[in-house]
């Protein structure tokens, strides 16, 4: 899948979907918001609508012609959105085909465990190191991955963050890999962090 991309389902944690947009924006990356729903309409964990700018049925085949892994899928956290996203076998098989053929994923507090873990090919995560939010990390071991206890992990093309306080960090991580780490340091003076 070329470019950059996040999924939103009903039930997803807007700061963990909406800052990471903001810091991708800022470093001059496009990104487009993805709706797994039937309209663009999706509904946040805190009751938020948030107009997606297509759907997930909108994406074609052309758009799968060259992955590499400046081409990042990302997942935010957020309960139920993690297991909706999860539930959602066009968009998991979407994910297995990007990252086996080189492209990104990131995932960000339940979503870690829930999606990546969860739900992506057997073998495909083993020895990556990821975290996510506390107490959410059962499937790792399944999947070969161990935890940390870190805020934001970048291991290979696995991007992942504990939770919503860690949202525009997971952003400067992912805009670090897409731009280099010279542009997201400057994106976080420039946001006063």
């Amino acid at each position: 899948m070329t470019g950059v991309y996040i999924f939103l389902a009903d039930g997803f944690e807007e700061t963990e979907a909406l800052a990471p947009y903001d810091v991708l924006v800022r470093a001059g990356i496009p990104v487009k918001t993805v709706s797994i729903n039937s309209d663009n309409v999706v509904t946040s964990s805190h009751g938020v609508p948030v107009i997606a700018m297509m759907r997930l049925d909108e994406l074609k085949e052309e758009d799968f012609s060259t992955t590499g892994e400046k081409d990042v899928m990302i997942f935010p956290g957020g309960m139920p959105g993690s297991s909706n996203l999860a539930a959602d076998d066009k968009l998991m098989a979407l994910m297995n085909r990007h990252y086996s053929q080189g492209g990104t994923v990131a995932a960000i507090c339940a979503a870690p465990a829930l999606v990546l873990a969860s739900k992506m090919d057997k073998g495909m995560l083993e020895g990556k190191v990821m975290t996510c939010y506390e107490g959410m990390d059962a499937p790792f071991s399944q999947a070969g991955v161990r935890h940390s206890s870190e805020g934001v992990v970048r291991d290979g093309r696995v991007i992942s963050a504990k939770g919503a306080g860690f949202a525009v960090a997971f952003g400067l991580e992912i805009a670090a890999h897409l731009r280099g780490r010279e542009l997201a340091d400057k994106i976080a003076a420039s946001i006063m962090l």
